[in-house]
């Protein structure tokens, strides 16, 4: 049995649909039973438990072989990130009540870095569970955050870009392969701590993101850089109440600070590309 949170969202239902295809049994951690009916009528078990509430993940996370923890998306956390912290002393307690043999954490490209921005919430995570017997699994950018720009693109001919500079290529991933290759983690056995760094088949640009958005759309699409000097007032407009640490983690990407560590991480190329996900997306 393997319990996994974050079931209703791409990734981890994409790890819940490949252990059911391998013939595992799979218990879907949400936050209402409502959204566990799917699940239930797929044939897995369901347990109630928000990530900040360490009782309801002890239960959830008992009896199981292995645990994927897939921590929220906070995108306008509060300075200091104390939403992610409670999310972390949870989830550790509800660990180390129920001592599962095999943890696979979803954590993120950079998560080694030292300097504060927003995905500086990852590393608070990984440094809480290192002494487990646990697996990091460190996506590169999700292809899927395209999502946003379709709407622009189809009707402007455009996609506002924080990416810079627009030919500068980065990794970037299907959020199907990070499922898949989470599952196949949780049925791996190894001992101790490991880090598996995962990206796509190719590196990618905003140019070329846009070119393949001109393609799937049968539309002229061009990438236009937003200049820095303009960030912090469009997110405030867009309802962002502190913007600097999104600020800081498009700043590490840009200037490539944010990177993949290397040395001896594991790294993993996915298979899903660009512009199948275009194409769904456009779909």
């Amino acid at each position: 049995m393997y319990a996994i949170t974050g079931i209703t969202g791409k990734v981890g239902g994409a790890a819940a649909r490949a252990l059911l295809s391998a013939g595992q049994r799979v218990r879907a951690v949400v936050r209402d039973a409502d959204k566990g009916r799917a699940w239930s009528d797929l044939g897995c078990e369901v347990a109630i438990a928000e990530m900040e509430d360490a009782d309801a993940l002890t239960r959830a996370f008992a009896d199981v072989t292995g645990v994927f923890v897939l921590p929220p998306s906070n995108f306008d956390p509060e300075p200091g990130f104390p939403e992610a912290r409670a999310v972390i002393v949870a989830v550790r307690q509800a660990l180390d009540a129920t001592r599962p043999a095999r943890i696979v954490c979803l954590s993120t490209i950079g998560a080694q870095v030292a300097q504060s921005n927003l995905l500086s919430q990852r590393t608070l995570m990984e440094e809480a569970l290192s002494a487990l017997p646990i697996t990091f699994l460190r996506p590169a950018w999700f292809m899927e955050n395209l999502s946003w720009d379709v709407a622009q693109a189809r009707d402007q001919g455009v996609i506002s870009c924080f990416l810079q500079p627009l030919d500068k290529a980065m990794p970037m991933v299907a959020t199907a392969d990070v499922g898949r290759i989470a599952a196949e983690l949780l049925l791996q056995d190894w001992a101790g701590r490991r880090v598996v760094e995962l990206e796509g088949p190719d590196w990618v640009s905003q140019d070329r993101i846009a070119a393949e958005l001109s393609k799937a759309l049968q539309r002229p699409v061009r990438a236009e850089a937003v200049p820095r000097e303009n960030w912090g007032a469009l997110f405030r407009a867009q309802g962002m109440r502190d913007p600097i640490p999104r600020i800081q983690m498009l700043d590490g990407f840009n200037e490539g600070w944010i990177k993949f560590e290397g040395g001896a991480s594991t790294r993993v190329i996915g298979k899903v590309g660009l512009a199948e996900v275009i194409r769904k997306l456009v779909a």
